[in-house]
């Protein structure tokens, strides 16, 4: 057993493990194998997605409180798209780059890896990009998880 990864996830992970009980990313969001972390900036960000998909938010703010270490970026909006732009393809994802930056986690998971430059974020931050699915296999594999 670890004494528990760092894993940066994106939003699409976080909202994902609302949907649905049964995937990857719940049973990634409810072991104690990995330490889940996002930014302040994916806050709104999350928000926003549960209300529009008309999720319970109490259910997204105890998942936050409970289950995910939130760090804060020192940035501005404007310094962050400059300095993360050569890690993605749409600048609005920049942010989920200045997470990955300031935690230098062992792993970052997203559904939507084609989104980022995962060769990039492997050499500058020593984060391994997996979807969840992938993550889970590598946890099981090393007897972590059942």
């Amino acid at each position: 057993m670890t004494s528990g990864l760092e894993v940066f996830f994106d939003s699409d992970v976080i909202i994902s493990s609302l949907i649905s009980n049964k995937g990857a990313a719940y049973l990634l969001l409810n072991t104690t194998a990995i330490k889940p972390i996002i930014s302040d900036l994916q806050m709104k960000e999350l928000t926003i997605v549960a209300k529009r998909l008309k999720l319970d938010l109490n259910s997204l703010n105890s998942l936050i409180k409970k289950k995910l270490r939130v760090i804060k970026i020192k940035v501005s909006n404007e310094e962050i798209k400059k300095l993360y732009l050569e890690y993605v393809l749409d600048p609005n994802d920049a942010h989920i780059v200045a997470g990955i930056a300031a935690v230098k986690p062992s792993f970052f998971v997203s559904y939507n890896l084609r989104h980022f430059k995962i060769d990039n974020i492997r050499t500058d931050f020593k984060a391994i990009s997996l979807t969840p699915a992938q993550l889970l296999q590598y946890l099981r594999l090393r007897r972590d998880i059942a």
